[in-house]
């Protein structure tokens, strides 16, 4: 069987002022699976994920990371854990004052788990701007670059530690349709070469619809119509806190709740985009 990579055993987050993130959340994240996290503004998507890295604590339930439980783990003793996650935050969040290359070395320079000498550093960092197509940038400034390009960085410097789980937080968001679909292959791409497990919270049915049935053609470098549809993505959707969906695009685009299916785009409606 697949090994647990990340799991939630009816996890609730309650914050100080008593607003409810998370309402009774459980999942179970297996190897090699990718999960596409859809729902409204402030339905608990951002939440999850920071919960699952342990920045936020469970107030009830349980949270496993590489089947280790974190709910209640001190701050110090998660470093090691996080050091196998690859988190892409919203916006971005590069640090202005670094050049790319400075940006893309900053897991492998300040994570004790993934910290290498300089001379195999350099080459690291350059093979991950290389998978994003942004070697050229090595010099240059995040201010210097649009922000799709901003984005393929952030996935860069994801990536570089070659951790098997990777978190991507709205991906896409702020991105015309074009460098969305650059970015979701960069993520298909990444999850074909090296085999990750991944977690994509999104507000774009297209982004899953993608995931769900293209794989990468290391051949051609493009993506290619997925010969098995769907078998290992698996699309949740949260609402205010609570998972009131967990399952297959087939079963996602076949329900009636009328919350469920807002988050649908039909073929019919996509083609005409």
């Amino acid at each position: 069987m697949a090994n647990s990579l990340v799991r939630f055993e009816n996890v609730s987050v309650v914050f100080e002022d008593g607003v409810r993130g998370l309402d009774g959340i459980s999942f179970d994240v297996l190897q090699g699976q990718t999960r596409i996290i859809l729902g409204a503004a402030g339905s608990g998507k951002t939440v999850l994920l920071k919960t699952a890295m342990g920045l936020n604590q469970a107030t009830a339930g349980k949270v496993f990371l590489f089947d280790e439980e974190i709910t209640r783990r001190p701050e110090k003793e998660m470093f090691t854990l996080r050091s196998k996650l690859g988190m892409l935050f919203q916006e971005s969040a590069l640090f202005d004052s670094m050049t790319i290359a400075q940006n893309v070395a900053y897991p492998l320079l300040n994570q004790t788990e993934n910290r290498m000498p300089r001379d195999k550093m350099e080459p690291a960092v350059r093979d991950s701007l290389r998978f994003v197509e942004l070697e050229h940038t090595l010099e240059r400034y995040p201010s210097e670059l649009s922000g799709g390009m901003r984005r393929r960085v952030a996935i860069a410097r994801a990536v570089v530690t070659k951790p098997p789980v990777l978190l991507y937080d709205s991906p896409t968001a702020g991105l015309d349709p074009i460098t969305a679909h650059t970015i979701m292959a960069l993520i298909i791409k990444e999850r074909d070469v090296d085999n990750t497990t991944a977690l994509v919270v999104t507000h774009r049915y297209q982004d899953g619809n993608l995931v769900a049935n293209f794989r990468y053609n290391p051949e051609s470098g493009r993506l290619d119509p997925a010969v098995e549809i769907g078998t290992s993505t698996i699309f949740m959707v949260l609402k205010e806190g609570r998972l009131v969906f967990e399952g297959k695009q087939a079963d996602l685009e076949a329900s009636t709740d009328p919350y469920i299916s807002k988050f649908v785009k039909r073929p019919e409606k996509e083609a005409a985009a």
